[in-house]
């Protein structure tokens, strides 16, 4: 017992630094954009899409994996291996022979149809050694997510604003070292026997009332989380300009990795309070303040910087720490045999509501300016946080953290 335990959190810091490493592609094309838009002239739609096109191709690869049950077939740590690869490949091409902006969308597109591979994989490999703690260990991986989405923008701040190159190259290699470290995983005790393509899985997943509504959690949280995280930085580069704040767009940046960044402790926090509180009750209470920041942000908007950073760190806190519980709900409430199938469900389906949070917002934004744009994001919350609490009322909730529901 005491070898399974030692070998199960070494296992949460291969799997947890293999992901941070890995997601660091994800906002790659993101945070150069501006430096992209320039030297390419695209036009603020075809900027937006070096966003959307990852979510879209997140979206195409994660339904693959889904229906053809891929994430139950291919051994997990040859999946997040490859993934990691291909998706460091296609960034470095962007670096090294994109000249214009439709061959990079195409290729962020192949980042994003790579990453299906890595997110809900790494998933899947915790959730192989935990069952006891399972909330702590997601949380540790949605929070290595967290941290390595953010860091283009850090690598863009500290060195890289007017050096795209620079910051897509450092996130390519950084993306191949996670790859590498992944194959060094092995199976956990928990982990179940491959399965063969069965197309009624997903019937099953779709039916089942518990994970219904753990999913529907899930769609709400992911309908403000990536549209504020894709457009905080021209938020708080708006908002600094507004109160003639020195060095705007270097502060920017900093402020963004920061309020992505620091979700990486919220996730990591609510993960361990989740496992004994309950996740309902976690997911519930996040989503509640990151959906009041959505409405508080037009009230801070201007501000100095002694009231602009502390509210974004703290709503980029809450924005994440619920987001592990929705896939740890979904891992305990799913068929065992199909597990990487359901959370790969989960997050496709998840992923293609943010396409239409991320095109939203420059909508609104034209039509009543940065300080008001994210006050329709709020809805996602809120129809997350009713469905968690009715899933709390459920029988299925005796199957959540333990009985803690």
């Amino acid at each position: 017992m005491v070898a399974v335990t030692g070998t199960k959190w070494r296992t949460l810091v291969l799997i947890g630094i293999a992901e941070l490493f890995a997601m660091t592609l994800w906002f790659s094309g993101t945070a150069v954009g501006p430096e992209l838009a320039d030297l390419w002239d695209l036009t603020p739609a075809q900027t937006a899409w070096l966003t959307n096109a990852v979510q879209f191709g997140f979206v195409v690869g994660a339904l693959l994996s889904a229906s053809l049950t891929i994430a139950d077939v291919v051994r997990p740590r040859y999946l997040f291996a490859g993934s990691a690869f291909v998706g460091a490949a296609a960034t470095a091409l962007i670096a090294g022979v994109v000249e214009s902006g439709l061959p990079a969308i195409g290729l962020r597109f192949l980042t994003g149809v790579a990453l299906a591979g890595v997110y809900p994989t790494g998933m899947k490999m915790m959730a192989s050694w935990f069952v006891k703690g399972r909330g702590l260990a997601i949380g540790v991986l949605v929070g290595a997510l967290t941290v390595g989405s953010a860091s283009p923008h850090l690598l863009r701040a500290v060195g890289g604003i007017g050096q795209p190159r620079l910051v897509l190259y450092g996130t390519a290699a950084i993306a191949a070292v996670g790859g590498l470290l992944a194959l060094a995983y092995e199976d956990g005790p928990h982990q179940p026997e491959t399965a063969p393509f069965d197309p009624s899985a997903i019937r099953r997943i779709v039916s089942d009332r518990g994970v219904v509504l753990a999913n529907t959690g899930y769609f709400g949280h992911m309908w403000e989380l990536y549209a504020v995280w894709t457009w905080i930085p021209v938020y708080l580069l708006a908002s600094l300009e507004a109160s003639d704040t020195a060095n705007p767009e270097r502060l920017a940046a900093l402020l963004a990795f920061g309020t992505i960044a620091i979700g990486g402790v919220g996730a990591w926090l609510a993960g361990s309070a989740a496992d004994r509180v309950g996740r309902s009750i976690v997911t519930s209470a996040s989503m509640i303040v990151s959906g009041t920041a959505c409405l508080l942000a037009g009230v801070v908007y201007g501000s100095s910087l002694a009231v602009t950073a502390p509210f974004v760190l703290i709503w980029g806190f809450f924005i994440v720490a619920d987001s592990a519980q929705f896939s740890t709900a979904v891992s305990e409430l799913a068929d065992d045999s199909y597990v990487g199938s359901a959370l790969t469900l989960q997050t496709a389906i998840g992923f293609l509501i943010t396409i239409g949070s991320i095109q939203l917002i420059p909508i609104v934004q034209r039509a009543v300016g940065w300080q008001w744009a994210f006050v329709p994001l709020a809805i996602g919350p809120l129809i997350g946080t009713l469905a968690m609490l009715r899933l709390r009322s459920r029988p299925e909730a005796a199957q959540l953290a333990g009985g803690r529901g």
